[in-house]
């Protein structure tokens, strides 16, 4: 699988550290079932998932990856800066 870094541009996989799923983060004074729901539970979903990625052999840049599971098809790149959860 190949990444397109928008910085860097077109890279191997093996240049990027998988953090996790894209997610908004509950607000500080957020309930206790919020900020559960968001540390401990994770869908494991077959189809577009948006994930987070650091570009660890790269720029460093963390990157937002809209991907699909199943095909591994990248359907967009962004930096984490610029995406909204």
């Amino acid at each position: 699988m190949r990444i397109t870094c928008p910085i860097c541009g077109d890279r191997d996989l093996r240049e990027f550290y998988y953090q996790g799923a894209f997610l908004a983060r509950p607000a500080e004074d957020a309930a206790f079932d919020a900020w559960h729901d968001y540390v401990h539970l994770r869908d494991n979903p077959a189809g577009t998932t948006r994930d987070l990625w650091a570009h660890e052999s790269g720029c460093g840049s963390w990157l937002v990856v809209t991907r699909d599971t199943v095909s591994h098809h990248i359907h967009q790149v962004e930096l984490a800066r610029e995406a909204t959860p």
